[in-house]
């Protein structure tokens, strides 16, 4: 079967809050702009909806864009569901109505530009596109009679347009009508010669003047073809011309037409024989006259019969076996498939049908056979008569009265399993249908369908019937959200009974259907009536692992403990402290412990240094081998860096560049940059912030704006060196820092045995340990070995260890040549300090989509808050504290997991809003 076509357009304009919004804003557009806005414009005899045409057009890209588009208008009129027998029309009527009302404001609200004026749009035709680059002086309106055959108004369709006519293909007296389609033959000239002076005078000739001269009037011949020429009377003069140079029209070729045979044409050729039998068998009847029953359509005459829809649901309501075996076999695929489009108000009665058949499972195993009464005449008093009004509330006490059938649930006759299998058929029928939400409101208001789920439930405890009693749970519990029960109500009452269940399908869908009570009404779901035993069974059920299970146990207490008489009634006649103590266990469900650092106070700026760092030897090594300017520049980055806050004179920049270099270019034979190059090669390597400037004052100063002296020199990959901060002493008696620079642990290593401690080094770069004397470590603000000195060398090259930078990059790398410029990376500035960091562990449970607190843990805090919240409002309570020294029930509940609902509150991001709230109720109890 074909899809249905989509109806953009109702036949009655919508009247919602956002169509009226747009019509408003529109007719204000219209108003200012000083057109006239059609508020219901028609096309044939379709009201057109204004705002789904602009949604429509503007999904396609716009007016201009469907204008460009071959035939996009009559597609468009497809999709609204225009005639198709003057489509063409109705396609440019319909874009005639989007360029009046929706084109101007389509560009700008779209497009945001201004539209063209309204004398070159809303004044004119819908006739061509491009709006968006329409002026008074690049347009120019096109001439009716420059369109094309095909490209009428009445197309719908802009197109390319027509040639310009040619003389030779307007005849005289045409009217100066255009030919349409393609270009016509040039007329053949007919060798003939007419009367001068004819005795036959036609019925409109005029009379002759005699004064008049004589003229040769145009005669029209009309050839074979039907097609009229026009010619003028060939003279004596050139007749023998035309007869040398006529030619005989050419013979016409034969037509040569195939010959339909089964081999070429196996489907027309079998057509042609059923005609051929059809007219032999007319033929026949007629000779031989049958009586005819006149008036009655006959099978196959022209009716194809009814939809499958309605064919399954008049079987359906038939009562026929048969007839139902079928409508019920084809309800559940067609349920299934199309769940989401089969509505139960689109065929009515079937949502009865359905009801009246799962009623019939009663008749397997009671004897009885119920009745739907609407009226007040049809309700007796007998038991078999159900209240189709207003339900029927004394439904369990009629079923406990019933006659039981003697069924073996091990061997079932071909009868009961057929009549059962319908049965759950009807049953599953409705299951699915009802998982639409328009389905389940529509039962809902049902009262003989409660009596069913009433009846299903309280079936007796076969085999056979455990999947009508899930297909009646599944339907409870997408309808009991549009119903609110008492506490004696039948339904209500089974629903409850089945937490004494063993089955655990039939205990979760029933926990649902309870938890959904009364959700979409607004009276509240006060679950009166629950007995002891449900309650400790869902308290129960809380502590195993089970999460579906789970889920719908705390949606039920959070129902239940919303209501204060419910949690008195917890009170005495359950155990909370339990509960408390699990629903606090669960606020860390399924967390995820991640350490995370935060900082501990806020980033320093170091000042700069007073001078600039000691060039390591190595890195000067490395850059002798280059070339100016690429030298000056790696020699800025190891020694400098940005800093828009701070600048350096350029005469102390430049004669910090000639110290470095002037002892060692002459030995390699290279010359150093001038002044001037080396002045404009700083703003190049520093291009970001560096640029030379001249600072106002009393003494101008020329100063490079932007970088600082780096204290730490880095090598040409931008990694730091390590500092030796060993104090030596000076003459004077005072402690002097090292301060010269390495990248390898090993090099410093060696540096501060040799250099500073003096201990004699081999051949091979060893260093002997075993020598004796007094050794002490003068590392800055190290205090190992000062009252008790070394006596081994050992120790003292053991302990220096400790103040050797980690292990980096291998020093054969560190050593080769440099082969191109520094990583590509943003490096931190090193004179910004950071402040210490502290770890902490943060627990992430279920979150939704929004990043909010969601699942187990959620549900959790939701319960302790309404328990919380309600403890000092309950009889229990009022009592309690008025015994001298008495303990609340929320400090004897609470305060022993008090540290842990803190800790939740503090590691638990998603759940701190909750948790914050949950303790205010303790608090404040």
């Amino acid at each position: 079967m074909a899809p249905p076509r989509h109806e953009l357009s109702p036949p009655i304009l919508p009247e919602t809050p956002e169509y009226s919004a747009f019509i408003d804003k529109l007719a204000a557009f219209h108003d200012k702009r000083g057109t006239e806005l059609q508020r219901e414009p028609r096309v044939g005899s379709k009201f057109i909806n204004l705002l789904d045409l602009f949604n429509a057009v503007v999904e396609r890209g716009g007016y201009d864009k469907i204008s460009d588009e071959k035939l996009a208008w009559r597609k468009l009129g497809q999709e609204w569901n225009l005639p198709a027998n003057n489509l063409p029309a109705l396609a440019f009527a319909l874009k005639s109505v989007y360029y009046k009302n929706l084109a101007a404001y389509e560009i700008v609200e779209i497009h945001k530009k201004e539209p063209p004026p309204r004398e070159i749009l809303e004044d004119l035709t819908a006739k061509g596109g491009a709006l968006l680059t329409r002026t008074l002086d690049n347009y120019k309106p096109a001439r009716r009679e420059t369109l094309g055959p095909d490209h009428s108004e009445a197309s719908g369709d802009d197109g390319t347009p027509s040639r310009e006519r040619n003389a030779s293909e307007e005849a005289p007296g045409s009217g100066g009508r255009v030919t349409r389609g393609l270009r016509q033959a040039p007329p053949q000239r007919v060798l003939f010669q007419p009367e001068v002076h004819s005795s036959r005078q036609t019925r409109h000739a005029q009379p002759t003047s005699h004064t008049s001269t004589p003229q040769h009037h145009s005669q029209q011949h009309v050839n074979r073809s039907g097609a009229s020429s026009y010619y003028t009377p060939a003279s004596s003069e050139n007749q023998s011309l035309a007869v040398d140079r006529y030619e005989p029209r050419p013979q016409m070729p034969l037509t040569l037409r195939p010959v339909v045979t089964p081999s070429n044409n196996a489907v027309e050729f079998a057509r042609r024989q059923r005609a051929y039998k059809d007219a032999a068998m007319m033929a026949a009847y007629a000779r031989n006259p049958q009586p005819v029953n006149r008036g009655v359509m006959l099978p196959g005459s022209g009716f194809d019969g009814p939809n499958i829809y309605v064919r399954c649901l008049c079987a359906l309501k038939s009562g026929i076996k048969s007839e139902q075996e079928y409508a019920l076999h084809h309800l559940v695929k067609i349920s299934m498939e199309r769940g989401d489009k089969y509505k139960f108000e689109s065929f009515p009665g079937l949502a009865e049908a359905l009801i009246e058949k799962v009623l019939e499972v009663s008749s397997l195993f009671y004897k009885v056979k119920w009745r739907i009464a609407y009226t007040e005449d049809d309700m007796s008093g007998s038991l078999d008569v159900l209240n189709g009004i207003d339900g029927t509330p004394d439904i369990l006490q009629r079923v406990a009265k019933l006659a039981k059938l003697a069924v073996d649930d091990n061997i079932q006759t071909a009868e009961f399993s057929d009549s059962l299998l319908q049965v759950n058929e009807a049953g599953l029928t409705l299951r699915n249908m009802v998982m639409l939400e328009e389905n389940a409101y529509y039962v809902s208001e049902m009262s003989p369908l409660c009596d069913f789920l009433t009846i299903a439930l309280n079936l007796p405890k076969l085999d056979c019937l455990i999947e009508l009693k899930h297909y009646a749970l599944d339907i409870a519990e997408q309808i009991t959200k549009y119903l609110h029960f008492e506490e004696t109500d039948p339904l209500y009452t089974s629903l409850l009974a089945q937490l004494q269940s063993e089955d655990r399908g039939a205990i979760l869908t029933s926990l649902r259907a309870i938890s959904r009570i009364s959700m979409t009404l607004e009276e509240n779901n006060t679950l009166k009536g629950f007995p002891a035993f449900c309650i400790q069974n869902i308290i129960d059920w809380t502590l195993l692992n089970d999460e579906d299970l789970l889920h719908a146990c705390l949606d039920v207490l959070y129902q239940y403990t919303a209501v204060v008489k419910n949690v008195d009634f917890l009170l005495t006649n359950v155990q909370l402290e339990p509960l408390v103590n699990q629903l606090t266990r669960l606020l860390a469900h399924g967390a995820k412990v991640q350490e995370r650092e935060w900082l501990r106070g806020y980033e320093v700026k170091m000042p700069p240094p007073q001078k600039p760092a000691a060039l390591p030897k190595e890195l000067l090594t490395q850059l002798l081998k280059l070339e100016e300017p690429e030298r000056s520049s790696q020699w800025l980055r190891c020694l400098f860096e940005e800093d828009r806050d701070e600048a350096i004179t350029q005469i102390a920049l430049w004669q910090e560049y000639q110290t470095c270099f002037n002892p060692t270019v002459a030995e390699v034979g290279r010359q150093l940059l001038p002044a001037a190059e080396f002045i404009k090669n700083v703003s190049t390597t520093f291009a970001d912030k560096a640029a030379a400037q001249v600072q106002p004052g009393p003494v101008q100063k020329f100063i490079i704006k932007g970088i600082r002296m780096r204290s730490v020199p880095v090598d040409l990959k931008g990694e730091p060196y390590s500092k030796c901060h060993w104090r030596s002493s000076a003459a004077a008696g005072d402690k002097v820092p090292c301060d010269k620079f390495f990248m390898s642990p090993e090099e410093m290593y060696r540096h501060i045995l040799r250099d500073h401690v003096g201990a004699s080094e081999s051949e091979d770069g060893k260093f002997d340990n075993a020598q004796e004397g007094q050794y002490t470590c003068q590392w800055d603000r190290c205090h190992r070995f000062k009252a008790e000195p070394a006596t081994k060398l050992s120790q003292l090259a053991t302990h220096i260890k400790v103040h050797l930078p980690p292990k980096g990059v291998p020093a054969k790398s560190r050593d080769a040549d440099y082969s191109g410029p520094p990583p590509a990376k943003k490096m931190k500035p090193s004179y910004v300090i950071s402040p210490p960091k502290q770890a902490f562990l943060i627990q992430y449970t279920a979150v939704d989509d929004r990043q909010e607190a969601a699942g187990v843990p959620l549900s959790a805090v939701l319960v302790l808050r309404n328990l919380a919240r309600n403890l000092s409002k309950t009889e229990t309570e009022d009592k309690a504290m008025k015994v001298p020294n008495a303990v609340s029930w929320v400090d004897r509940l609470f305060k022993p997991v008090e540290p842990r609902l803190y800790e939740s509150m503090a590691h638990n991001k998603a759940l701190t809003p909750y948790m914050t709230d949950l303790m205010n109720a303790i608090n404040d109890a």
